[in-house]
């Protein structure tokens, strides 16, 4: 991705002007033909709410111009500006652009070649008459003058606290106080909108501070920006868990989130009539119905384990559990553990058990990609999120929308020279796991993990030290055949070995999100939903047909005023906008007429 960062800027502001001049006119007098005819034949419009109150990516003429035939007379695209100096290389011409819409104010970015556009992104970036109140806009705070009975800042905050949820009605709960839910809440609470987030746990942050204590981001930190506030210039690269969900508890402190922790969501209940939720949520001992116009799961990607189901597990006389309730190593030292699954957790906890001193074993039941960390950072996220980056003038907003402005059915062929050259790079260490007896593999088409990622969030690990432990036999590794039973003293593989275990730990995995909602509302609307996740890519863990956004995320679903949220800190920051200028909107009654609403293939 590096090479649409680092092209040098040129004057071809002409040939951009004259697209964007011509583009315009064409919309203002309605003809959708001709402004689909400014588009190649292999071209994509991703949009991002502005024209579609939905996210779309529009794929070829066709899809363009059936697109802006339902949509022009309500959307009123117009003032389209060159924002930044265009630059052009390798037959490419790349400009980035503002426009408006009848209602709203939008951020865009264009790649011509041959004279007609390849990829146009469209993004909303707020509403008009509802800007917030940030800059120029901010709120005084102090309130100069004198007057009797006059509430400070803070008792006008509790005040809010004290009367939301119970004689005032939220118009969004966010179920998950993680760092989507927290992300979603500032947006919201940034736009006016009332809005309560739902927790288990004691604290915000928590659902961080009591994973394993090896824990901590892969991410880089420019990467892991939260809205509004970045972390602060001396913080980790790689933040480990327990700074994360400090980081987290102060977010929602100093962003004045309205976050109701120890708060359990039992059940919810759409009313087709009044057009509201009621969500039986419990707090402090009783039972609140929250009656909200919207709801969002924030349960994350990574919420819902996957139990697998072996056949004896009832039996085994040690402990045995999900990754996701692993406590930690401290008490397994000269004890013997075996850890089911090679992804990122499962690497994780294996090298903080054999560093306490375990016997461990890594049962590998399917082939994973590995990309060391360093390698990541300078080759595939440096010119997007690092330090150079920033120095260049690449802030996380830009990269974001960089990031964004490749459509996916084409990003996998930006990946896979990345992946070409770690290959390349790293080819001593790839060649040693292999001879260790772990199955690698770099993706259905060697576009390697960030493509995993999207399309079915799991079969990778980055690599932190757990490889080169599995190189050197310190973690045991057992790969290539399945598990046939669990006895009462381990696990008996379909190949006959048999390994001895006091505890198997279980790194299988999270299931599709909507499992949450057959959870809180029933098993018919969380089918109506469908998976959530992937793109359709028709590759292992991603069934087609092709969607070409991720399925059911940060946009309308087939069951109405029902949102999904997740992903990770990059994604929970940067969809976090545009789910909320959705919410925003129909908070205050503007029309939003959604176009191309995801159908539902498959249930989960």
């Amino acid at each position: 991705m590096s090479e649409t960062l680092e092209r040098p800027p040129t004057t071809d502001r002409g040939t951009v002007e004259t697209w964007l001049r011509r583009f315009e006119a064409v919309l203002a007098a309605g003809e959708a033909g001709a402004a689909a005819a400014l588009f190649g034949e292999e071209s994509f419009w991703r949009d991002l709410v502005s024209f579609t109150w939905n996210i779309k990516t529009l794929e070829g003429p066709d899809e363009i111009r059936a697109m802006l035939q339902t949509v022009l007379t309500s959307v009123r695209p117009h003032n389209f500006r060159i924002e930044e100096e265009p630059s052009e290389a390798g037959g490419v011409t790349e400009s980035w652009f503002t426009f408006e819409t009848e209602v709203a104010r939008g951020r865009g970015h264009l790649r011509l070649k041959d004279g007609k556009a390849w990829t146009f992104l469209t993004t909303m970036t707020e509403l008009k008459g509802f800007e917030e109140p940030m800059a120029e806009r901010r709120p005084m705070g102090a309130e100069h003058g004198a007057a009797k009975d006059r509430l400070s800042w803070l008792e006008k905050r509790q005040k809010e606290a004290e009367e939301l949820g119970h004689t005032t009605q939220p118009e969004v709960v966010i179920i998950g106080g993680g760092q989507g839910g927290i992300a979603l809440g500032a947006r919201l609470r940034q736009l006016g909108v009332p809005t309560i987030i739902v927790e288990k746990n004691e604290r915000a942050g928590d659902s961080w501070r009591k994973r394993y204590k090896s824990l901590c981001l892969h991410d880089p930190v420019w990467y892991d920006h939260l809205p509004y506030l970045d972390f602060p210039k001396n913080w980790p690269v790689f933040a480990p868990k327990d700074k994360i969900g400090d980081w987290l508890e102060m977010y929602t402190k100093v962003m004045e989130l309205n976050y109701w922790s120890s708060t359990t969501a039992k059940s919810a209940k759409f009313d087709e009539g009044t057009k509201t939720w009621a969500v039986t949520v419990e707090k402090d001992g009783r039972e609140i119905v929250l009656q909200p116009r919207q709801l969002v799961f924030a349960t994350g990607m990574s919420a819902k384990a996957n139990w697998p189901s072996f056949p004896g597990m009832e039996r085994f006389k040690g402990e045995q559990h999900h990754s996701s309730q692993h406590p930690g190593p401290d008490a397994w030292k000269d004890k013997r553990a075996v850890v089911v699954g090679s992804n990122n957790s499962a690497h994780d906890i294996c090298a903080a058990l054999w560093e306490a001193g375990a016997d461990v074993t890594m049962v590998q039941r399917s082939s994973t990609h590995i990309v060391k960390s360093d390698s990541l950072m300078e080759l595939g996220l440096g010119s997007l999120y690092s330090e150079e980056a920033v120095a260049n003038g690449v802030t996380t907003a830009k990269a974001d929308l960089v990031f964004a402005s490749l459509p996916y059915r084409i990003l996998h062929t930006f990946q896979i020279p990345v992946y070409e050259a770690i290959r390349e790079r790293d080819a001593k260490f790839y060649e040693d796991l292999e001879k260790a007896g772990f199955m690698l593999d770099w993706g259905a088409d060697g576009s390697g993990l960030f493509m995993k990622y999207l399309r079915r969030g799991s079969g990778y690990y980055i690599d932190v030290g757990a490889s080169q432990l599995i190189i050197d036999g310190k973690i045991k590794l057992k790969s290539g055949s399945d598990i046939a039973e669990i006895t009462e003293d381990g696990v008996l593989l379909k190949d006959g070995t048999h390994l001895p275990a006091d505890l198997i730990v279980y790194a299988t995995g999270y299931g599709s999100m909507n499992g949450w909602v057959a959870d809180l509302v029933d098993r018919e609307t969380a089918d109506r939903v469908g998976k959530c996740w992937g793109l359709g890519s028709d590759t292992p863990k991603d069934p087609g047909p092709w969607e070409g956004e991720q399925r059911n995320m940060w946009k309308p679903t087939q069951v109405e005023n029902l949102w999904f949220h997740g992903g990770n800190l990059h994604q929970s920051r940067h969809y976090s906008q545009f789910l909320a200028l959705q919410l925003k909107a129909r908070h205050e009654g503007i029309p939003t007429p959604v176009y191309g609403l995801q159908e539902s293939f498959h249930k989960s």
